[in-house]
């Protein structure tokens, strides 16, 4: 934020001829070397429509107390819309004297009213205004990380629907496993994300609470309302404790963890695309919009954007071990350190609504090589968990059937042959159990078919996946699209 303790009136500084929050007890000004470490406007000028929110509401509530009458609430309130439209424009930015967001918005208000203007500042403090404005900014762009979420996981659930019953390897340790769908296996990428977007709207509910008119630390000795400017900005209720609601930066921690799994969850979805797209697998083929070539090898594909999703993770990761590393030796109430929480957590929203849109475009636009894909599904004797249920079917207990089974897989690795080439007389050497019916369960369709449960991978559970999905996703599209910051 950028801020000292003060809630004095300020004035222009004729020493100086800038607008300071802060300093008439000092017999000069800053150092330079102090002023340019303190100042934080060239990032948190983002800040500015959030603030002037924030004042619009602190003015209506400084009149509701009688510090106001009705004609100078009024000019500060036209005042405050044509700055906002100044902002908005262009033709009012911050300049090189200007500490923070809140000082630059004060001298354009004051260069609007004079005097009047320093009205304003009764009854609030950076401390709360900073925390409000963080608050305000990052519930509004939460909605917008929701947004594109959504987009990402309707792109899987749209080409999840194309292979509700395309056969491909479900692996564990990279290794063939058992056979799956690949809708299935697209449809497992979405489940994260629909709980990161459950995520953010819990965080959302956690950090609907206005911290104005805590003042520097300890309230207001103003007759104001909190719960009045609260409503006014979209909060559902105002702060317990005024101390807490200067100091906390849970909402910042909690917002970064958040988009760090989700940059976790887009790292791992990266990964595989990666894995899809490269000659060893050949199961997918980027469309040329979504993918990059080589400045020396003419026949490179690259999967960039894949990539790209990976080493963000890193940097999503990384804006939250500063922000916890930072807060967990503060005091109470504010300190200086807090200037650190911003841009982590401006970075993280710009990082996101980068990345994930070039996601969403990458899975919608990609073509899936369903032959491959089935061609592989019964490799690496994926289907050696079929003999092992058919005898459990049988009667024999899961610990024979298991053994049984690996006798089998090894058979055939010596005889470099697949489990439904074994002959009846090998079937029987095996064990006594096995007979030439079992090969009725050694195809991957039919081990698709027996996966019948909710949630597995047969193509009617995979379909009441889809369907579940996508009436999860339209009612997180309302909820991003909901406004909760008053324009």
């Amino acid at each position: 934020m950028g801020g000292v303790d003060d809630t004095s009136l300020t004035e222009k500084s004729a020493a100086t001829n800038r607008t300071s929050l802060w300093g008439a007890r000092f017999a000069g000004g800053p150092a330079e070397a102090l002023a340019r470490l303190s100042v934080s406007v060239q990032f948190d000028w983002r800040l500015a429509p959030y603030d002037l929110a924030g004042s619009r509401a602190h003015a209506r509530v400084l009149a509701g107390a009688g510090l106001l009458d009705a004609e100078e609430l009024g000019q500060i309130l036209a005042a405050l819309d044509d700055l906002e439209a100044a902002c908005a424009a262009g033709t009012f930015r911050p300049t090189v004297d200007d500490e923070d967001v809140h000082t630059a918005l004060e001298r354009g208000l004051l260069e609007r009213l004079g005097r009047l203007g320093g009205k304003l500042r009764a009854g609030r403090s950076r401390n709360d205004q900073v925390a409000t404005d963080l608050r305000l900014y990052l519930r509004d762009h939460a909605r917008g990380v929701a947004a594109a979420l959504v987009e990402l996981a309707e792109a899987l659930v749209e080409q999840a629907g194309r292979h509700v019953d395309t056969a491909t390897p479900g692996m564990t340790h990279l290794q063939p496993a058992q056979p799956v769908t690949f809708g299935h296996w697209l449809l497992a990428h979405v489940q994260p994300l629909l709980r990161d977007l459950q995520r953010l709207r819990d965080w959302d509910h956690r950090t609907a609470i206005s911290p104005l008119g805590a003042g520097a630390l300890a309230g207001s000795g103003l007759p104001l309302d909190p719960v009045a400017v609260a409503r006014e900005l979209g909060f559902r209720t105002s702060f317990a404790n005024s101390m807490d609601a200067v100091a906390d930066r849970d909402f910042v921690a909690e917002f970064l963890f958040t988009t760090a799994l989700i940059g976790v969850h887009l790292s791992r979805l990266g990964e595989e695309v990666v894995l899809w797209t490269s000659p060893e697998f050949g199961w997918v083929e980027l469309d040329d919009a979504f993918a990059t070539g080589s400045s020396i090898m003419p026949q490179k594909k690259n999967a960039d954007i894949a990539e790209l999703a990976r080493g963000k993770s890193g940097r999503l990761v990384g804006g939250l071990v500063g922000v916890l590393t930072m807060l967990k030796g503060l005091p109470m109430t504010y300190d200086r350190d807090m200037q650190e929480d911003k841009e982590p957590a401006f970075d993280a929203v710009d990082t996101l609504e980068l990345l994930l849109p070039a996601l969403a475009g990458m899975i919608s636009t990609m073509t899936v090589r369903a032959d491959r894909l089935v061609a592989a599904a019964p490799e690496g004797f994926s289907l050696a968990t079929e003999v092992a249920d058919w005898l459990v079917r049988r009667g024999v207990p899961f610990r024979e059937a298991h053994e049984i089974t690996g006798r089998l897989v090894a058979l055939c690795v010596a005889r470099d042959c697949a489990l439904d080439e074994v002959s009846d007389a090998d079937l029987a050497a095996v064990s006594e159990h096995l007979d030439p019916s079992v090969r009725d369960v050694l195809s991957v369709q039919s081990a698709l078919a027996a996966r019948t449960t909710p949630g597995s991978t047969g193509p009617g559970p995979v379909a009441e996946q889809l369907a579940a999905a996508a009436d999860q996703l339209t009612g997180w599209r309302e909820w991003a699209a909901e406004q909760v910051v008053p324009r």
